[in-house]
């Protein structure tokens, strides 16, 4: 029996979540298993990943081929160097000891480097957000300068209505006597134009006037 060690898509639509199995070649992607060797998370950063490293080992020394995604994670997880190491041991190339000791400093490395790339996503992570938090600052900080223009403006249009409305009324109480002040100094006006004509209709007698008179009397 062809043995291939490949995924099994599980999870929700749109999040994906893998199984890693041993299954007969034949059978369909998501069908029957012969051994669940682990899981795969493609949705973290990084990806996480569950090996039973030795079950994979024991697959891959019983003639198990790896699809290409699974090959990949089994390099990524040791499965392959280990398999190489035993390969190693039973040829004689090594001893046991030798290879563990290979192999337990791959993992440290690996640990490390995996590490590292931990350290790098949360630091990265980290200075987005705190470049987030600055600018959400600057956009309530600008919001609230724009609230703050706004209600000075609002105050200072009120307290310019409130002069207006006053000044209006000020207007409005001094009309009247304006109105009878005007009407007063026309009267005034009239009056002394009255005057004016009625001297000048009573004017004295010239002395032509006089003498005229006077004549006509001796004439009689």
């Amino acid at each position: 029996m062809s043995v291939k060690i490949r995924l099994q898509r599980h999870g929700k639509k749109g999040k994906p979540f893998y199984w890693i199995v041993a299954a007969d070649a034949r059978s369909k992607r998501d069908g029957r298993l012969l051994e669940k060797l682990g899981t795969y998370n493609p949705n973290t950063n990084p990806a996480t990943i569950n090996l039973d490293i030795d079950g994979a080992v024991k697959w891959l020394q019983n003639g198990a081929q790896p699809t290409d995604t699974a090959r990949a994670i089994l390099s990524y997880k040791g499965a392959l160097l280990k398999n190489h190491l035993a390969g190693g041991v039973r040829k004689g190339a090594l001893t046991e000891e030798q290879a563990d000791e290979k192999f337990n400093a791959w993992l440290d490395e690996k640990a490390t480097i995996v590490s590292t790339k931990v350290d790098s996503l949360a630091k990265a992570k980290a200075d987005a957000d705190a470049k987030a938090f600055e600018l959400e600052k600057e956009v309530n900080e600008k919001r609230k300068t724009d609230a703050e223009e706004a209600e000075n403006e609002a105050v200072k249009a009120e307290a310019d209505a409130k002069k207006a409305a006053a000044k209006a009324e000020e207007v409005v109480e001094e009309a009247p006597q304006t109105i009878d002040e005007a009407a007063q100094e026309a009267k005034e006006e009239i009056e002394g134009a009255k005057e004016d004509v009625a001297t000048e209709e009573v004017e004295a007698p010239t002395e032509e006037a006089v003498t005229e008179v006077e004549a006509s009397k001796e004439e009689e």
